[in-house]
């Protein structure tokens, strides 16, 4: 099989269940979001030193493949049926919270702003952040236009909150204090 259709040498894609629509359209940009976001991770989990961070971002891997199969199938127009989907874990928004919760008692307490950065499996994670905080953008937008679930936006939050943490446990167990954010005073000081 090729991997080649030239189908979309005119700028057009096909969606998941059928029909075509423009390289730039939002759906495209919300599930072309979510796979930068899976490469990026898969990235990541290349410097990620914790055993336990590294387990459960394998798992939102194949999580996040889900999702973007899910914003590449519209609901279906008149005389058409939504193929069959994978599920979408939504038991791993409550899933992610414990993470998070369980992280927080090792971390301490946040008293300023955090620079991305660190070690570099924190820094890692927290570009991570950033690229799901712009799925979660994409399929907001999607939402509001009435062609999404809920859910997805849920989860791309919870998400990007995870990658937070982890970032910040991730630091604390590589012994690399996060970077901490300071008001800029007057002039630049040397």
């Amino acid at each position: 099989m090729r991997i080649y259709t030239r189908t979309g040498d005119r700028g057009e894609t096909g969606l998941f269940g059928g029909g075509r629509v423009a390289k730039d359209h939002p759906r495209v940009e919300a599930y072309g979001t979510v796979d930068e976001l899976n490469s990026v991770l898969g990235q990541a989990l290349l410097h990620v030193r914790d055993a336990s961070s590294g387990r459960r971002l394998a798992r939102i891997q194949h999580d996040l493949f889900a999702l973007g199969a899910v914003l590449a199938s519209p609901a279906p127009a008149a005389g058409r049926t939504r193929p069959e989907l994978p599920d979408l874990p939504l038991e791993r928004i409550e899933e992610m919270e414990g993470w998070m919760d369980e992280a927080e008692e090792e971390l301490p307490a946040l008293r300023s702003f955090i620079l991305p950065g660190g070690s570099e499996g924190g820094a890692a994670l927290h570009v991570c952040r950033t690229i799901c905080r712009r799925a979660e953008r994409r399929a907001a937008r999607l939402r509001e236009d009435g062609d999404e679930e809920e859910s997805v936006v849920r989860y791309l939050n919870r998400l990007s909150d995870l990658f937070f943490v982890l970032a910040r446990l991730e630091n604390l167990r590589a012994d690399t204090p996060d970077v901490v954010w300071e008001k800029p005073i007057g002039e630049a000081q040397e």
